[in-house]
């Protein structure tokens, strides 16, 4: 089997694991500008720097955010999301305080749902025909 370069390599688990995901503000409120996003940016990848996984991606608009996020076989997407959420809300909070009106949020600076989805590798057609294709030993008489 040929490994590529790209492939995280551990103890016991060689992966390839990419996640997509969408933050959206609270209420959908555009509070985001420039300088905030790449505040934003900056966290979230630092963030994903302690989990030992890897921000190759990072974009947003006004009111949500997208990111591509590289991560070991070993981390819960539901927990690094929680660190990402927690953390950058904290952040631009302390950074932003004029531009982040926790009134108009009640508290809270994203919204509590998200978006993510699997990345990368193969077409589930794809796979579906490699897997559906692989030799089968025949029944133990």
């Amino acid at each position: 089997m040929d490994i590529s370069d790209d492939y995280r390599r551990g103890r016991h688990v060689v992966s390839a694991l990419h996640v997509h995901l969408v933050f959206v503000t609270k209420y959908r409120r555009g509070v985001f500008d420039d300088a905030m996003l790449d505040a934003c940016e900056r966290t979230m990848r630092a963030v994903c720097d302690n989990f030992g996984a890897r921000l190759v991606e990072f974009n947003g608009e006004d009111d949500h955010v997208h990111l591509l996020v590289e991560y070991p076989a070993k981390i819960a997407v539901s927990v690094l999301v929680n660190s990402l959420k927690g953390v950058s809300a904290r952040m631009l909070r302390a950074e932003f305080t004029g531009r982040v009106n926790r009134a108009s949020t009640r508290g809270h600076f994203w919204s509590p749902s998200y978006f993510a989805v699997s990345a990368g590798g193969a077409p589930l057609a794809l796979l579906h025909e490699y897997i559906e294709g692989q030799r089968r030993p025949a029944p133990i008489r």
